[in-house]
């Protein structure tokens, strides 16, 4: 009994200490107090007149991810056209955090922004922390819209349905209508998950007819992949990640066209995406042969719910509406 005793308290020991070491923020207040939330962010600046960039610097716990893009960040005047972005990594040691990787000078945080150091230590430029704003962000829902979420109740939706004190939708709520071709307008928090790893960082997803999957996820300062935020989930990579930083509201505008079938019941036409993350366009009338993730388990019909996607993390949504034609 003593042996069994004192292997549960050390497996909850242990439980705990990694609890600590993996927290999860959704309201930037309660982030700010964590050591990595003021340096994780994106940075703009240049070295020279004509040498512009854009970082970008995320959290692993303790020790950094990041990018550095010649011509400015994503979406933001950086283009693979224009030159290719270097992987950067690094951590803190003794309260100061140095990013390095190949090709790249080392950048050093400093006072809230980041030098560009030379090999002997001169400062070349700063990059500038800032936190920008999707062109499609509040974007009100235009005559005869139909209004899913704006903060005054959830009547819209049926399972799952859940509101915050402060007036945002819960992840998890599935529409009480079912729908099939519309235009579609969603805005999005992903939770700060510092130390979790890529599939454990603030997952969620847009089920469009509870089949057709477009994943969130923090995939900040990462490759865009077939798994990663904006994509169809493990069927197709966004052309770009867009994702902002944690706790940064996002969005998606997504315009859908529902599979056809004939009058009896045989499919004749495939359904198709094009879809807009942060003003960007990630899809364009990407065809859909079936759906994706868990929804390609689901025989395809002509209407069906949305489902905002329940992945046991916290993720927050507003201002979501739909145009049906």
């Amino acid at each position: 009994m003593k042996i069994l005793t004192l292997c549960t308290a050390t497996v909850w020991l242990s439980a705990a200490v990694a609890c600590a070491e993996r927290p999860v923020f959704i309201e930037p207040a309660e982030a700010a107090g964590h050591p990595d939330y003021a340096i994780q962010g994106e940075y703009a600046g240049q070295t020279a007149p004509e040498t512009p960039w854009g970082l970008q610097v995320g959290s692993a716990g303790g020790e950094f991810f990041g990018v550095l893009y010649p011509g400015g960040l994503p979406g933001d005047g950086w283009s693979r056209e224009g030159g290719d972005k270097v992987e950067l990594s690094g951590k803190r040691a003794n309260e100061v955090v140095e990013l390095t990787g190949d090709g790249a000078p080392t950048l050093r945080y400093h006072d809230g922004s980041f030098q560009v150091l030379a090999d002997d230590g001169e400062v070349l430029g700063t990059l500038e922390k800032t936190v920008r704003e999707s062109p499609t962000m509040g974007k009100e829902p235009p005559e005869g819209a139909i209004v899913l979420f704006d903060g005054s109740g959830v009547d819209a939706w049926g399972r799952n349905k859940g509101m915050t004190d402060d007036g945002l939708l819960r992840e998890g709520a599935t529409t009480a209508q079912e729908f099939g071709d519309m235009q579609f307008h969603l805005e999005f928090k992903t939770a700060f998950m510092p130390g979790h790893g890529s599939q454990g960082r603030a997952n969620s997803g847009v089920y469009i007819m509870n089949r057709y999957e477009v994943q969130i996820l923090d995939s900040f300062a990462m490759p865009a992949k077939f798994d990663g935020c904006g994509s169809l989930y493990r069927e197709q990579a966004p052309a770009i990640n867009m994702s902002f930083p944690p706790l940064v509201w996002q969005t998606f505008d997504i315009d859908f066209r529902a599979p056809r079938f004939d009058s009896d019941g045989n499919k004749t036409e495939n359904a198709r995406i094009t879809v807009r993350h942060n003003g960007v366009l990630i899809h364009d009338d990407l065809e859909l042969e079936k759906g994706t993730g868990a929804g390609g388990r689901r025989a395809e019909v002509p209407k069906a719910e949305l489902y905002l996607q329940d992945h046991g993390d916290p993720i927050r949504f507003r201002n979501v509406w739909l145009v049906e034609p």
